[in-house]
């Protein structure tokens, strides 16, 4: 056992040592030797650049067909009333009537909805006497309308009232959904 550590030594010591000189000796002002090349200095394209190497020959390139943007929800319902009727069927509010969310509901619905809806859902907002009156909250039509339809109305629009999906978050419209059942049930009683 002693002879085999001796013998390693014996060969080891000497290439390390030149190893150890090699490395000493050397120019500090000339580059090392890189291996893969390619890898180290990959040509950099700009966004709108010319790129021989893609399709089209352009750096940007147009998304995969079905890609969603980060933090977007696609919303399947196109507009019109058939539309609203298939929403209201399909889509349940997803929160409950915490007071987290109903905080939050009023917040928003006091920030974008009050101004033509009034404070309490009446139709009687600040902008009414410019601008034609939108339904109350407080009709037996509204009240029976799904909240699924009344998301479908927040988000693309109906009548004179423009869509708010750009505005308005989805969390944000089914919590302003949540106050406005709150304010139908105070109402009713």
């Amino acid at each position: 056992m002693k002879n085999k550590i001796k013998w390693v030594i014996t060969v080891l010591m000497p290439v390390v040592v030149l190893v150890g000189i090699g490395a000493l000796r050397r120019d500090l002002t000339v580059r090392n030797l890189e291996w893969p090349t390619q890898m180290e200095y990959s040509p950099a394209y700009l966004s709108q650049t010319e790129n021989p190497v893609l399709p089209g020959e352009m750096t940007e390139q147009a998304p995969v067909p079905g890609t969603i943007p980060r933090g977007f929800l696609p919303f399947h319902y196109g507009s019109g009333p058939q539309e609203a009727e298939r929403a209201g069927r399909e889509l349940r509010n997803p929160f409950q009537a915490t007071g987290e969310n109903l905080a939050r509901g009023e917040y928003i619905f006091s920030t974008y909805c009050a101004v033509c809806h009034g404070a309490r859902g009446a139709g009687d907002g600040p902008i009414i006497p410019k601008y034609p009156n939108p339904p109350s909250y407080r009709t037996a039509r509204s009240r029976a309308l799904p909240d699924g339809t009344m998301f479908h109305v927040i988000t693309l629009g109906r009548n004179n009232m423009p869509s708010h999906a750009a505005q308005v978050s989805a969390e944000d419209r089914w919590k302003v959904i949540l106050l406005i059942r709150k304010l139908q049930q105070a109402e009713a009683n």
